[in-house]
């Protein structure tokens, strides 16, 4: 099982646990620690996972942290506890903050088994953010943070780096919530930006007022706009390319459709000349009421050529690396063989690997 699954299976057994956890260290015991295995470090060793981190800071002696992950007999992120019914956004990481102040750790982690807040000390040197960089919800895993969280694994635990991509997240995520909350109530600054860029009058409480409510809805309006334009143009991309196969279901309908002697035959010629670059047997044919098509893998969309036998004159239609159709006259069936460079580029177009010796023949009729 995989990183991400583990995480996600970890996920799923919290709902199930939590109306048996009610203490610290159930808590510990049955979110945190499998977490912490889950990254890679192995719990049960005290050289790699310590519990308990024990550091004098300043005046106080016996400080204690929760937990310490160990690398080369340093610690490299600390967990701070709390028991899964606490709100973190009430509680202080009490034990970080003053830890960061005397060791050269980088990460802190304050946690409910549930909510995992991720600090660092972007802003001063040692001394915790108040803020964090990363906030992990496992009853809520958003697929983007998991790729952030693979960072703290053990086999890829990379400080400079983490630190480095932790300032981007920080603000990232402070601007996401700000603009948020802008969306639901635009702010009096909010709303005056937006007011002077647009309204040469007086600014009086009425206008102020009145431009709030317009600020509030053309911002909704905007991102509306922009998710349906979004939505649109992905469905525009799946219809495109769907089209050609709608059309050649319709093809498909039984037509009274027969299939000559002459096509079969010039189909194996086409496929006699092929064999020089690709199997035999990915050329097809698929007639049709007017012509009939000699494909690349049975693919609509990868046209080899094009055979118009059903009148006095013959024609067959050869496609340049844009799908162009070129006409090209023919006395008898032998002559396909003058177009040999013509199919071979061809399958040159599609396989991306067009041959530098094939310059195909002009034609000696086109209609």
């Amino acid at each position: 099982m995989d990183f991400i699954d583990q995480l996600k299976g970890l996920s799923s057994q919290i709902s199930k646990q939590l109306d048996h956890i009610g203490t610290e260290e159930a808590t510990k015991n049955a979110l945190v620690m499998p977490f912490i295995n889950i990254l890679g470090y192995n719990v049960f060793d005290p050289a790699e996972v310590v519990p308990e981190f024990t550091c004098d800071v300043g005046t106080k002696k016996g400080e204690k942290v929760d937990y310490a992950i160990i690398k080369d007999g340093n610690p490299i992120i600390l967990f701070e506890c709390k028991s899964a019914n606490s709100d973190l956004e009430k509680e202080h990481a009490a034990q970080l903050y003053r830890y960061f102040s005397v060791t050269k750790v980088r990460v802190g982690v304050l946690t409910n088994g549930i909510i995992y807040k991720f600090y660092s000390d972007l802003e001063d040197t040692n001394k915790l953010d108040e803020k964090p960089f990363l906030e992990l919800d496992m009853l809520d895993i958003k697929e983007p943070l998991l790729e952030e969280l693979k960072r703290f694994r053990k086999e890829s635990f990379d400080e400079v780096g983490i630190v480095s991509s932790a300032s981007e997240l920080k603000y990232t995520k402070e601007m996401k919530r700000i603009l948020g909350e802008e969306l639901n109530s635009p702010s009096e600054e909010f709303v005056r930006f937006f007011t002077k860029q647009v309204y040469s009058g007086k600014l009086t409480k009425r206008v102020k007022e009145d431009f709030k409510d317009i600020t509030h809805r053309a911002f909704k309006q905007f991102v509306n706009e922009k998710i349906s334009d979004r939505l649109k143009s992905a469905l525009e991309e799946e219809v495109g390319s769907d089209v050609q196969e709608v059309e050649n279901l319709e093809e498909e309908k039984d037509d009274g459709i027969v299939t000559t002697e002459e096509e079969v035959e010039g189909f194996h010629i086409v496929r006699a000349i092929l064999y020089e670059i690709t199997d035999p047997e990915r050329i097809t044919l698929r007639d049709r009421k007017n012509y009939c098509n000699v494909l690349l893998d049975n693919n609509i969309k990868k046209r080899v050529c094009r055979f118009y036998f059903d009148g006095k004159q013959k024609y067959v239609g050869f496609f340049d690396e844009n799908k162009v159709e070129e006409k090209v006259q023919i006395d008898k069936l032998s002559d396909i063989y003058k177009y040999a460079e013509k199919l071979k580029a061809t399958i040159g177009y599609y396989e991306g690997n067009i041959p530098s010796e094939a310059h195909p023949e002009k034609s000696v009729s086109s209609s």
